[in-house]
């Protein structure tokens, strides 16, 4: 999925959209996407001046915004225009290394299980192929 098809999908819009692209994606399965950090982020200026780090809850809000992108992608017949898939629960959540200007942080989501609405999915965000942060997430469809 290019960036006009993850738009299509996500609400989030600059400055809070953390997905770029979409790399691989298996139908009710897994979803592996991309966010380029870049210097330019706005969270960079006060996190932290003297060494720019990616705060590690918009790592996880970014492996969220990916396991929307994967319910979204995979039950289209689900969701309209007024539908959004919101963030109801995180599990075992762990931050292993720093993310840092420059760095490609990959954001790999597989489903865990769906039940009564509610899909579960473990996450794991990588830079140079070694896991950042890992975390199991919940994410349910709602119409507003």
């Amino acid at each position: 999925m290019d960036i006009h098809r993850v738009l299509s999908l996500l609400p989030h819009r600059y400055p809070f959209l953390l997905v770029d692209k979409v790399l691989e994606f298996e139908l009710n399965q897994r979803l592996l996407g991309l966010k380029n950090v870049s210097i330019n982020e706005p969270f960079f200026t006060g996190h932290f001046p003297v060494r720019p780090v990616m705060p590690g809850v918009l790592i996880i809000e970014a492996l969220a915004q990916a396991t929307g992108l994967l319910a979204m992608a995979s039950r289209p017949e689900e969701i309209n225009e007024k539908t959004l898939y919101y963030f109801v629960g995180i599990d075992k959540a762990r931050f292993k290394q720093p993310v840092e200007p420059g760095d490609q942080l990959l954001l790999e989501v597989d489903v865990l299980n769906v039940k009564r609405g509610i899909w579960k999915f473990s996450g794991e965000a990588r830079v140079d192929d070694k896991a950042v942060a890992t975390a199991e997430i919940m994410c349910t469809a709602r119409d507003f």
